[in-house]
């Protein structure tokens, strides 16, 4: 069985960085996202702030009195959500194109599914154009964790912040886990820290090395979950929400691509590959699409649907060719990617387009 890569993404900072981005002045200034302080008799709370704020102790849900008091000079606005949706609507739009299953989870954050990279380096390359990608286009950095589990992503995303790439293989997670807080763990809240604290484990290996009973008698059925967490064993992936609707792949060469057989080589391997997915899943696509980026990251790309559904590798591969030959200016490649797109499950007698085409074609 194929070990789980996931991928959790966080924006930094993501109310007061589109912010920032919007208005270049405020720049290297600690700015609040929350309600009017009205001179520190507000009544309402932060939402979010700049790494700036947060080094004069402001935090989100912090009182905004509270937070004028610590910094009377910073800069504060009241958020604009409709900004802040766009945003994250292009934002999660251009992870869906290049990065294909996501799993958005709030207006900053998403998961990704990268198993089908096979190796946490392959990943992690991925994961670095994903960030590239974001800043060239959004002008905003994130932070990003590589981990055999949702739960250990969304740990090692908020392992270096901001601006941070962390991959956690399934032989370092042990290791990686044992010396930090139990305030880590997503879902454990200081009061638990606290109750943890009076029995003594105050890190993520003092859960491992606590007899099971004695975390039940704290937190009943959920001890289970929680040791199992700690222990590095957990596997949780995505949580779908609906069906599929594409799959990708893509290649980032180390150095940048001039030789075209070598390029069609990688472009045939990964028709292959979405066509043995697209069978594994009884499933056909209506759409396919390539993805070219230069060395200058700037990104061509082109698609074509089909009058019917298909998943025969011949008709994607014969495609892709037509597709390429479109679009490649002949400049050297840095990443080149496919996407099958509008995908759909067919009633087994329903034809395909390889029903119409004779044994010769293709």
């Amino acid at each position: 069985m194929t070990e789980k890569i996931i991928l959790h993404l966080d924006m930094d900072s993501f109310y007061a960085s589109v912010e920032v981005r919007d208005n270049p002045d405020l720049k290297g200034l600690p700015v609040v996202i929350g309600a009017d302080p009205l001179e520190g008799k507000g009544r309402g709370v932060v939402s979010t702030c700049s790494y700036e704020a947060r080094t004069f102790g402001i935090h989100s849900g912090m009182p905004i009195s509270r937070a004028f008091e610590l910094c009377p000079q910073a800069v504060f606005l009241k958020p604009d959500m409709r900004k802040y949706a766009r945003a994250s609507e292009s934002i999660m739009s251009l992870l869906r194109e290049i990065g294909g299953e996501i799993e958005q989870v709030s207006i900053d954050e998403a998961y990704m599914d990268l198993s089908s990279y096979l190796t946490y380096e392959n990943a992690s390359g991925h994961a670095a154009d994903i960030k590239q990608e974001i800043l060239l286009q959004e002008k905003l950095t994130c932070s990003v964790g590589i981990a055999p589990s949702r739960t250990y992503a969304k740990i090692a995303s908020e392992y270096q912040k901001p601006n941070g790439l962390t991959v956690i293989s399934p032989f370092d997670l042990p290791g990686f886990l044992s010396p930090l807080p139990v305030l880590t763990i997503p879902g454990v809240g200081k009061k638990s820290a606290g109750v943890l604290a009076r029995a003594g484990i105050s890190t993520i290996g003092d859960i491992v090395r606590t007899d099971i009973q004695v975390l039940q008698e704290i937190f009943g059925s959920h001890a289970v979950r929680l040791h199992e967490i700690a222990s590095g064993t957990d596997r949780e992936g995505l949580r779908e929400s609906g069906p599929r609707k594409s799959i990708s792949r893509d290649r980032t060469f180390l150095e940048d691509a001039i030789d075209t057989t070598v390029i069609m080589e990688h472009l045939n391997l990964m028709v292959l590959s979405l066509s043995h997915e697209l069978t594994e899943r009884r499933m056909y696509s209506r759409t396919i699409g390539i993805r070219i980026r230069n060395r200058n990251f700037i990104t061509r790309t082109k698609s074509v649907s089909f009058m019917q559904p298909v998943r025969d590798a011949r008709i994607l591969q014969k495609t892709i060719n037509s597709l390429f030959a479109e679009i490649w200016t002949g400049e050297p490649v840095r990443l080149i990617g496919v996407r099958c797109s509008g995908l759909v499950l067919l009633d087994p007698v329903q034809k395909t387009l390889l029903d119409y085409l004779p044994d010769n074609e293709a």
